[in-house]
């Protein structure tokens, strides 16, 4: 993938702070200009999700933007949350280097469980690849979240929602004020920066983006036997989505075949 971002995209400021003599980190966006690229996203793919799933799927986006601005920039980061009523799996992956966020939601084939389930895995440079399932119960994305940082993340964390699509999520640091932590209410926030010290530590930017191109997932193609290849071709046009954001590809036979000559010299 490319290391910058499209230019044409709107990506979101995602300013760090420190609470000081709480011992947290606070990390706090607004996510508008975010869900308008991902609204042009959806429209450019013709993807509909339904009201309440569309919802979701934007607050584990904001969700886990603002987690990747409290890690290590060079973290990747995915989270399954799979869900049994409705349904259905929502997905979301990003990076901070170059700032990209991604997501989409699975109706189809969706495993049946005994409980709701949040499947974390992260990923970084010259580190083994750590994966972590937590179980939960009901909708509310910010309440899974909080749950997977109590007990994967073995930190406390907060998520609050906040008028005209502004989310924030305080974090716990060594030697937190736990008691401060766990008592914040939605009443506290607009007063927490005439009450508290906060220290800015950094801004950082993140658009929606998956990156993806259909080069990019002729790969899943050569994984399928013969029989089922000459079945996608059928009329010398294959359908492919990408997994990760549901982008859907129309590409010619030919163009598939020139991919594999290249790929094979």
């Amino acid at each position: 993938m490319s290391q910058s971002l499209d230019s044409n995209l709107s990506p979101v400021e995602v300013k760090s702070w420190f609470v000081r003599e709480r011992n947290v980190l606070l990390a706090r966006a607004k996510f508008s200009p975010l869900y308008v690229d991902y609204y042009l996203h959806l429209m450019q793919h013709g993807i509909r999700y339904e009201e309440s799933a569309d919802l979701m799927l934007k607050e584990a986006l904001a969700a886990m933007t603002l987690h990747l601005c409290s890690r290590p920039q060079d973290e990747t980061c995915a989270w399954t949350i799979n869900l049994q009523e409705p349904l259905m799996n929502l997905f979301v992956t990003g990076g901070s280097r170059p700032g990209r966020v991604t997501g989409r939601i699975f109706t189809e084939d969706v495993k049946k469980a005994d409980t709701d389930l949040f499947i974390s895995q992260t990923s970084r440079p010259d580190h083994q690849t750590r994966q972590s399932v937590v179980a939960f119960q009901g909708t509310d994305l910010f309440v899974a979240a909080e749950l997977f940082y109590q007990q994967s993340e073995q930190r406390p964390t907060r998520l609050f929602r906040l008028p005209d699509e502004e989310f924030w999520m305080f974090t716990a640091q060594p030697d937190c004020d736990l008691p401060w932590l766990e008592g914040l209410t939605d009443e506290h926030i607009p007063e927490l920066e005439r009450v508290e010290r906060l220290s800015l530590l950094e801004t950082r930017f993140y658009g929606f983006e998956c990156g993806c191109s259909v080069d990019r997932l002729y790969p899943l193609l050569t994984r399928l036997p013969a029989d089922d290849l000459a079945e996608i071709f059928s009329d010398g046009y294959a359908k492919i989505t990408c997994p990760r954001c549901a982008a859907v590809f129309n590409t010619p036979k030919s163009h598939f075949e020139d991919w594999q000559r290249s790929a094979a010299s």
